[in-house]
C-alpha cells in the first residue's frame, strides 16, 4: 500500500487530486492537507511514499513545505503543482529536491504517469537502502596477499574520482566485491549502488532493463517503467558481465556515457543522468572486439581504470583467512557452535586447485561445516571436500 499526501488549499482541485489517485489503484492510500502547515505536521507523523503539493498556498508556501520536508523524511519524492504563472518556480523546486511538477489543470495521463515514476523510485532508493545495508556488514575483502593490498591501494585512489573502472578476473574471484568497495569508498556512497547481471537479462529485454520504456514500447508494457540507469542517477550502476551485453543495448550505454542522457524504449525523449558506471566481465574483451561481438569504442569508454582480480589459486596465502571469515559467517546462519580448522587441513585446502575460486571455496567450508566433527581435521577435507 502507497500512502500519498495531496497538499492543496484549493478545495475543489484538491478533491480532483484525491478522487483520481483513489480510483487509479486500490494500493494507494490518500490522504489530504489543505494548506503547507497542516501538510508539514502530517509529513512529521506519517511516512508517506509520495506528496502533491501545490505552490502557491497561504500560511506556507510550496517551497517552504518541501525545504522542511527535505529535512525531516529527505527520502520522501515531492511532486510540485504549479499554476502558469508559477512554472519558473516549479523547474526551480526541482533544484531544490522536487522529483517533478505537473500544471493546473492537472492532466490526468501526465498525472498518473508523474505518480508512478516517483512511486517507483522511491522503491528503487528503498530496496537499495536495504542491499546497501547488506553490502556493509556482508563485504569485506579478505586477505594479505601482495595482490589484494595492490587491488586495495587502487581501490583508495581510484574510488574518490568518478573515473570509470573495467573489472575483470575469472567467475568466483570477487568482481562485484570491488565494485561495492569503490562505491562504498566514493563520495557518492550515500546514493544508489544499482548492479545489473547483463548476463541474467533476455538480449531482447536488456534495453529496457537499463534504460526503461514507455507504455506501448512492446507488447508487455502495460505502464511507463523507470530503468536502471534512472535509478542510480546521482549513485552508481554495476554492469556486470558486460561481455554478454547485445550489440544495440552496447550503443545505448556508450551514449550514456559520452552525452549523459539516455531514452527509455519507445520514446526518444532525452533524460539527463548523473551515474558512474563500473562493469566487470570474465571474457576477454580483446578477443571479443576482433569478433566483432563487442564494439571497441565502448571498451575505451569503460576501461579508464583496469583492476583484474586475481584468481584463488595466484593467492593461496589468503586461504586460511578466508577460511577463518566464511567459517565465522556460516556457523552464525547455521546456528552451530564455532570449528576451528587444523593446520593440517589448511595446509590441504591451500594445495588444492581452486577453479571455482572463492565461490567454490566458501561452498566447501559450509561443506564441512556442516558435515565435519567438532575440529575439522585432514580426514574431514579428504572425506567431504576432496576434489
Amino acid at each position: 500500500m502507497s500512502k500519498i499526501l495531496v497538499i492543496e488549499d484549493e478545495a475543489a482541485i484538491r478533491r480532483v487530486l484525491v478522487k483520481i489517485l483513489s480510483e487509479e489503484s486500490e494500493t494507494y492510500e490518500v490522504d489530504e492537507a489543505e494548506d503547507g502547515s497542516q501538510g508539514l505536521e502530517m509529513i512529521k507523523k506519517t511516512d508517506y511514499d509520495l506528496a502533491l503539493c501545490d505552490i502557491k498556498m497561504p500560511k506556507m508556501d510550496g517551497v517552504e513545505v518541501l525545504q522542511n520536508a527535505k529535512k525531516i523524511r529527505p527520502e520522501i519524492p515531492f511532486i510540485m503543482i504549479s499554476g502558469h504563472g508559477d512554472l519558473d518556480t516549479a523547474v526551480n523546486t526541482m533544484r531544490l529536491g522536487a522529483f517533478d511538477y505537473i500544471s493546473k489543470p492537472p492532466d490526468l495521463n501526465r498525472l498518473l504517469t508523474t505518480v508512478r515514476n516517483a512511486l517507483d523510485k522511491k522503491e528503487l532508493v528503498k530496496e537499495n537502502k536495504i542491499l546497501k545495508k547488506k553490502v556493509s556488514k556482508g563485504y569485506k575483502m579478505i586477505g594479505q596477499s601482495k595482490e589484494i593490498i595492490a587491488i586495495k591501494d587502487m581501490i583508495d585512489k581510484v574510488a574518490p574520482t568518478d573515473a570509470r573502472v573495467l573489472i575483470t578476473g575469472s567467475n568466483g574471484t570477487g568482481k562485484e566485491l570491488v565494485a561495492h568497495w569503490l562505491h562504498e569508498k566514493s563520495d557518492r556512497s550515500d546514493g544508489p549502488f544499482i548492479e545489473v547481471n547483463c548476463a541474467a537479462i533476455p538480449s531482447e529485454l536488456i534495453e529496457s532493463e537499463l534504460f526503461g520504456h514507455v507504455k506501448g514500447a512492446f507488447t508487455s508494457a502495460v505502464r511507463d517503467r523507470a530503468g536502471k540507469f534512472e535509478a542510480a542517477n546521482k549513485g552508481t550502476i554495476f554492469l556486470d558481465e558486460i561481455g554478454d551485453m547485445s550489440l544495440s543495448a552496447q550503443a545505448k550505454v556508450l551514449r550514456a556515457l559520452q552525452e549523459s542522457k539516455i531514452s527509455r524504449v519507445g520514446t526518444d525523449k532525452d533524460i539527463k543522468v548523473d551515474v558512474r558506471v563500473i562493469a566487470a566481465t570474465n571474457k576477454d574483451l580483446q578477443r571479443e572486439i576482433a569478433d566483432g561481438k563487442f564494439r571497441e569504442d565502448l571498451y575505451h569508454r569503460l576501461a579508464v581504470i583496469l583492476i583484474n582480480v586475481p584468481s584463488l589459486n595466484d593467492r593461496r596465502e589468503d586461504i586460511p583467512l578466508l577460511i577463518d571469515h566464511f567459517a565465522s559467517i556460516i556457523t552464525s546462519e547455521q546456528g552451530v557452535v564455532t570449528k576451528k580448522f587444523t593446520k593440517k587441513a589448511l595446509d590441504l585446502l591451500k594445495s588444492y586447485d581452486w577453479t571455482g575460486n572463492i565461490r567454490e571455496l566458501r561452498n566447501v567450508v559450509e561443506r564441512l561445516i556442516i558435515l565435519g566433527g567438532n575440529e575439522i581435521t585432514e580426514e574431514d577435507v579428504n572425506l567431504f571436500a576432496s576434489k
